[in-house]
């Protein structure tokens, strides 16, 4: 992906956010979380689609400009086999699916879609990290206890 930044969010690598960041990823958002289940704008209903969390939603009214989306891949790797990586981009490819909530955007290549269908996307501000994060994945058997990671049921 030419166009994705070079921000990518491993829920793992955020066990600390460093004073120094500046990023628009971290600028504060001090708010009650509210993992309330949000619709996407897919025509399927259940299983086939990612759910957006109203923290999630609100969290990439705040950080995302213009065409910006949130960016979802699952990619090999991780103390269980498979891991969540988050980007921001701004380029669509044919195979994607886009999950919308209230003007925010996720989305997902086919490949990754199989992955996390049915799960939710969530953005969890405590005081050691901030980070999006995959909820309730119905494809993951188990995961680790960082969240970053998970293995397939079979």
């Amino acid at each position: 992906m030419a166009a994705s930044r070079d921000i990518f969010l491993k829920v793992a690598a955020f066990r600390a956010v460093p004073p120094w960041w500046s990023s628009r990823l971290f600028a504060a958002s001090v708010r009650p979380q509210a993992h309330r289940e949000a619709s996407s704008s897919s025509p399927e209903a259940g299983e086939g689609q990612v759910h957006l969390t109203e923290s999630c939603v609100q969290r990439l009214l705040e950080i995302t400009q213009g065409s910006e989306f949130l960016r979802l891949e699952v990619e090999g790797g991780g103390c269980s086999g498979f891991q969540y990586k988050f980007s921001l981009d701004t380029v669509i490819n044919p195979d994607d699916r886009v999950f919308e909530q209230g003007g925010a955007r996720v989305v997902v290549d086919s490949d990754s879609l199989a992955f996390v269908k049915g799960a939710q996307v969530d953005f969890s501000q405590e005081l050691i990290r901030s980070s999006f994060q995959v909820l309730n994945n119905p494809q993951a058997q188990k995961g680790c206890s960082c969240g970053s990671s998970f293995s397939v049921k079979l």
